[in-house]
């Protein structure tokens, strides 16, 4: 499995649990269930190592949450982060939590443009700019 496809399940879990984040006390059974679904539709084989690295991108993406959050609406100006599609808001969690967040950080221009990918993949017509957008105003702000 690629590193990107790695993320597109990461990309699916996070995108379950956000639209059903659960109880406070339920967070990692709701991780593992939601990792668990998404791995289950795979088709490819998965290594130890794979799905390790996808439970590390969703885990790391939801602790960090506030703090990512509040990254990107500092960043996308006139959009509250609760307007965001849902999408487009969990691609965009996802590249901030490797670009600074995860133990092994992501060059920003190559997070940016996995961002990218999966928005075109995953979003709309316009998501792949609108994440572009987002991140590289972030990566001028700092």
């Amino acid at each position: 499995m690629s590193r990107r496809q790695a993320r597109e399940a990461a990309l699916q879990a996070l995108f379950q649990l956000d639209l059903n984040p659960g109880e406070a006390e339920q967070q990692e059974q709701y991780e593992t269930l939601a990792i668990d679904t998404v791995l289950g539709e795979l088709e490819a084989p998965l290594s130890k190592r794979d799905r390790e690295f996808i439970k590390t991108l969703v885990h790391g993406t939801r602790v960090n949450l506030s703090a990512i959050d509040s990254l990107i609406a500092a960043s996308s100006k006139d959009w509250k982060i609760e307007r965001m599609a849902t999408v487009d808001r969990n691609i965009t969690r996802l590249a901030t939590y490797e670009i600074r967040f995860a133990e092994e950080k992501l060059v920003p221009n190559i997070a940016i443009n996995e961002a990218v990918e999966l928005a075109k993949k995953f979003g709309t017509d316009d998501s792949s700019r609108y994440v572009n957008g987002i991140l590289g105003a972030m990566m001028k702000a700092q």
